[in-house]
């Protein structure tokens, strides 16, 4: 696995998945003590943002660890699960106080048919995941023996040895994509919003009203607003402003662009909309969570 250096003020670095030599090509199975080790020899500030382009599930077995995924807090301790995807932006933790696994693996790796069921492409996915005991001690399990398989490399032809980690891959990821589902079972969302929810990915550059998704989709308005209320908690403006926020953020953290550009990759006629709609809804000025975020003063031209 690949950590670029970063240094505050710089935009947060895309980083690309490379297995290291002699281990399958696209995964890789590793323990926070080795991730610390690694770090240090790299000179890598793992607390520093990044946006990977690859899968990072992790538990621990011992301690805590705060991390943040795409600008919200979360807190991992013993048995629970994070799981991020690739483009979110993912920033670590203090890692001294924490013991556990970390399983990373491009997109592809995982069987075509793990890649649907465990729905490896969903963007609304649940990040932090707690067991009950029973699929704890299931998950426990299928990490020692991916873990134990990924560090057997050798014993095995490699074609081998990458089928069966694969297929260990496949069950623990089906496992905990599982504990998204049971738990969640009472408030399945409805077709309605489902619609509504993939709408909202596509278009939310294109258009931030509720009575366009209305339109193409055949609702009125106030059943979009009523099916997003029951699944999502919020109305339907909210959702969508929600969405659109939430990729100005990642290209404000990510990029350095300026205003006007990303103003116009999220369909604002101007900067000065943007700013104001930004403001508005997540607190602060574009170029003060910018700031916040990579840790110094930096220039957001317009």
């Amino acid at each position: 696995m690949v950590k670029n250096r970063h240094t505050a003020g710089q935009a947060i670095p895309e980083v690309a998945f490379a297995a290291p030599v002699g281990t399958p090509v696209g995964l890789e199975v590793i323990t926070l003590a080795d991730l610390r080790a690694r770090a240090r020899a790299r000179g890598t500030d793992l607390g520093a943002p990044q946006r990977p382009g690859f899968h990072h599930v992790l538990t621990l077995t011992s301690g805590a660890l705060r991390q943040t995924v795409d600008f919200a807090g979360y807190v991992l301790e013993p048995g629970s699960w994070l799981w991020v995807r690739p483009g979110q932006v993912l920033q670590w933790g203090p890692l001294e106080e924490a013991e556990g696994t970390l399983i990373v693996f491009e997109r592809d790796f995982p069987d075509a048919a793990t890649v649907g069921a465990a729905r490896l492409d969903d963007p609304h996915a649940r990040v932090l995941h707690t067991p009950a005991t029973e699929d704890a001690e299931a998950l426990w399990v299928a990490t020692a023996h991916l873990e134990r398989e990924f560090r057997a490399r050798g014993r095995l032809p490699l074609d081998t040895h990458i089928a069966v980690v694969r297929h260990l891959l496949d069950a623990l990821i089906l496992r905990v994509a599982h504990l998204e589902a049971s738990g969640s079972r009472a408030a399945e969302p409805g077709e309605t919003f489902l619609r509504f929810r993939e709408a909202v990915e596509r278009d939310f550059a294109r258009t931030r009203r509720v009575d366009d998704y209305a339109a193409a989709l055949g609702y009125s308005a106030r059943t979009l607003s009523r099916a997003a209320l029951d699944s999502a908690g919020v109305g339907a403006k909210e959702f969508i402003d929600r969405r659109v926020v939430l990729e100005a953020k990642r290209l404000l953290a990510h990029t350095d662009h300026a205003a006007a550009r990303i103003a116009a990759q999220l369909g604002f006629s101007s900067a000065t909309n943007f700013a104001k709609y930004f403001h508005q809804r997540a607190g602060q000025a574009p170029i003060a969570f910018r700031v916040a975020v990579r840790g110094r003063t930096q220039t957001l031209s317009e």
